[in-house]
């Protein structure tokens, strides 16, 4: 593979969410991953997050098996589980003993709790991760929180996570010759995501409350609305010469009551009145309106509509694997520009 990570060998002991996921981001840049599966395992060659890799089945309870995955080891340059903790020292692998084999391994543990502490030995999802980080507190209508998809916490706070520690890792090893262990956490992912929230809550300018501030749908420039079609738009005017701009394709730039935007005690009735506004045309209609203009004005399309929308198409956003539509890797690279990525295969041997 072709990518900025040419050259890179990682070994992905199979498990869920977040490794499969930040190991798929890897391997688009180029790095050659090698998937261990239990040989029992059922296997789809056409998943998105298992694309780029080749996979071998073993079973890490056979002696044999562990020794020819430490064979692996030793011209890897890292290593990546998602077990429960303790989970691969049962199994003859714990860290000692694949630093011993190559001491400038990188072994990346991905978790939900992290490696210790009161929950590290608990069953938990993305939601159950980003319940105790504030993040899922934030997120929803006034009556209760919603679940954000898993983007929070499995690709967010662990994936992503996950292949910057890996880099940052491997960048060290390069440098010293010496590899180490991560402990890489959706817990501790999504805090840091949450930094400037806290920052804003620390300085009293976010009110702990959801729809209640400018950015979580409390304001009536920054929300989604429907229309008569029974569609949505997205609307984020936050600066005064895009919220003017919103007010003029709206009609609404002589109204007196629009024109103090940051009196938050107005947003709710002004919420009101913006939504009965937006149900008076079609989505299509709207984005007419203001295409071409700094309203901010964005239609929320559905995942089948993004996959054709003219934007995704300029930008060949979309590329088909093996007969199935899958989003193009990205970020884009000049000097190393990245392969297409090609459907995952089952290999006997290395």
């Amino acid at each position: 593979m072709a990518g900025p990570l040419s050259g890179v060998r990682i070994i992905e002991l199979a498990g869920m969410g977040p490794g499969p996921f930040g190991c798929m981001i890897l391997a688009d840049h180029g790095a050659e991953v090698i998937r261990i599966d239990r040989p029992s395992a059922k296997f789809d060659d056409r998943d998105p997050m298992l694309r780029s890799r080749v996979n071998l089945a073993l079973d890490l309870k056979k002696p044999d098996d562990v020794a020819r995955l430490l064979d692996l080891v030793q011209t890897a340059d890292a290593l990546v589980e998602g077990y429960r903790p303790g989970t691969l020292e049962r199994l003859g692998l714990a860290p000692d003993i694949l630093l011993a084999r190559n001491p400038r391994l990188v072994v990346a543990r991905m978790t939900g709790w992290g490696q210790e502490g009161r929950q590290a030995q608990a069953a938990g999802h993305d939601i159950n991760y980003i319940a105790v980080t504030g993040a899922l507190h934030a997120i929803g209508g006034k009556d209760r929180p919603t679940p954000p998809l898993a983007l929070v916490g499995d690709f967010g706070g662990g994936a992503m996570f996950l292949a910057f520690s890996i880099l940052a890792g491997l960048t060290h090893a390069r440098t010293t010759g010496v590899g180490q262990i991560i402990d890489c956490a959706m817990v501790d992912g999504v805090r840091l995501l949450m930094a400037p929230f806290v920052a804003f809550q620390n300085d009293g300018s976010w009110k702990d409350e959801r729809q209640a501030n400018i950015i979580d749908g409390g304001a009536h420039f920054y929300n989604t609305y429907g229309t008569a079609d029974g569609k949505f738009v997205a609307v984020g005017a936050i600066e005064p010469q895009f919220y003017a701009q919103l007010l003029s394709g709206l009609g609404l730039s002589n109204d007196p009551d629009f024109a103090d935007q940051m009196d938050k005690a107005k947003w709710p009735a002004l919420s009101d009145r913006m939504a009965a506004k937006f149900r008076e045309k079609t989505r299509e209609a709207w984005c007419t309106i203001f295409d071409g203009t700094d309203a901010c004005v964005a239609p929320v399309l559905s995942i089948e509509e993004a996959q054709t929308h003219p934007m995704a198409i300029e930008r060949r956003s979309f590329i088909e694997v093996d007969g199935r539509i899958q989003p193009a890797p990205a970020p884009r690279y000049s000097a190393t520009p990245l392969d297409l990525p090609t459907a995952s295969r089952n290999i006997a041997g290395i």
